[in-house]
This record gives structure tokens, sequence and C-alpha cells, in this order.
């Protein structure tokens, strides 16, 4: 590379983040005069930086002078780590539609609601037609189906006592006695009850005290094959649940 298209790097930023990484390297604190030696920076600018990082919450200041990480890098790192799961995710979802040649669904029932948080669709694996929103259409849906029966009863009851059941197409099923009652199997599919001409197929995500499903769309007509779906769909929403339980968290987008 020839010097004319090298980056254009701001010094300043280089020894601020420098001063941070070195801060990070001592859990006790550190002091201005140490961090100017580990650096090989001048003092004075030393302390220049080390007040406008205090000033915005990336480094604290304790009583006896020394320098610790900051709040604000603490939520930096919360934030990558998020952002790293819903990559990691993501990129399950993306493996999962390009094998099934299907769109994909990442949803959540949360605070009585379904909440769709991610879908990973292609122009020739496009996403269902949401003509009626997700959380009044959860008898409707493998997606709502599904979390609902990480419900118990009365849950499933005061859900569809806020949301009234209504015909969708001539397929939905609105009967509460079976939405409510009727145990729901390991993989849900429902077949045009919420969209003519479109099926859906619903596995669980595993992760404590929040139901979690990942699902796929797909023309009606490939219902024929849809068995040859289910080991892959499985598989996934399972890698999905290791790395939600490795992370202890679901990357809520709210």
């Amino acid at each position: 590379m020839n010097r004319g298209s090298e980056p254009t790097l701001i010094a300043s930023v280089q020894r601020a983040l420098r001063l941070l990484e070195v801060v990070g390297q001592h859990p006790g604190g550190i002091t201005a005069k140490c961090l100017a030696r580990n650096t090989g920076l001048a003092l004075p600018t030393t302390y220049h930086l080390l007040r406008t990082l205090v000033h915005e919450g990336y480094l604290a200041k304790l009583d006896d002078g020394a320098f610790i990480v900051g709040e604000q890098v603490a939520g930096l790192h919360d934030a990558a780590q998020a952002q790293q799961l819903r990559s990691t995710i993501r990129s399950t979802m993306i493996e999962l539609r390009e094998d099934l040649n299907a769109a994909i669904y990442l949803a959540r029932y949360d605070d009585g609601e379904v909440v769709v948080d991610e879908i990973v669709d292609s122009p020739r694996t496009p996403r269902v037609d949401a003509w009626v929103d997700f959380r009044h259409a959860a008898h409707a849906t493998a997606v709502g189906k599904c979390l609902l029966a990480g419900l118990s009863k009365d849950e499933r009851t005061d859900h569809f006592r806020r949301h009234p059941p209504e015909d969708l197409t001539p397929r939905t099923i609105t009967g509460l006695r079976e939405l409510v009652e009727r145990p729901a199997p390991a993989l849900v599919v429902d077949t045009e009850e919420y969209s003519l001409g479109t099926a859906c197929m619903a596995a669980p995500v595993r992760i404590a005290d929040l139901p979690v499903t990942l699902a796929i769309s797909f023309p009606v007509r490939k219902l024929a094959t849809t068995r040859d779906y289910v080991r892959p769909l499985r598989a996934a929403a399972d890698r999905i649940s290791r790395s939600l339980a490795v992370a202890g968290d679901y990357p809520s987008r709210n």
C-alpha cells in the first residue's frame, strides 16, 4: 500500500484508547504518572486526555488519585456482547434460510404480547405479508401457537381475552377450547391459517422464563416436503438455545 492510500488516523483518539487499555489492565486503579510511563505519553498530554475521559464517563478518578474504568465502558461492553449475540443468532438464521429456502423468524412472548425480533428473508424467500399484526394473530400462526405453548392455561386464557381469535382465512382455528386446552406439539405447523398460500413451522427455543421460537414460512405447495425441514429447524433452534444459555440473556431490541 502506498502512503497516499493509507487511512488517516487521529493520534489523540489512538492515545486515549491506549490509556483506556492500560487502565483496564489495572483493576485496582493506576495513577496518571504510571499511565504516562506505561504509554510513553508526555505527562501533560496524559492529564489532558484523562480529564476528557473522566468528563465523558469512560474513566473515573478515585479519592487517592488513581484512575479506573468508568460506567460508559461497562455500557459499551454490554452493548458489544448483545450485538455479538445478535450477530451469532442471525448467522444461524441465514444458514437456515439458505438450507431450507424459506424465510426465517425469531420471536418471543414478552409482557403479554407476541414480539417478532428478527426476520431473515430474501427476494427468493420473501417473508409472509403481515397483513394482520402478529400480536393479534397468535391463534393463527405457528409463531404465536409455539409461544403460547410455553404459557400456562391461565396465561393463554388471558391472552385470548385481550386478543379474541378471529377468522383470518377459512382455515383459521378460533375455538377457545382447542386453543387453550389442547397441548401444542413440540413442532407447530399452521397451514394457511394466517395467509392463504402460506404455511409456517415453528420450534421452541429453550431459555428460562421467556417463551421464544424459531420459525419458517414457505409456500403451502411445499407442505409435502416439510419432513425435510424438521431436523434443520430443530437443530438451528438448539444452536440458538445454546447461544442464549452461554450469554445468559435474550438480545431484546427494546
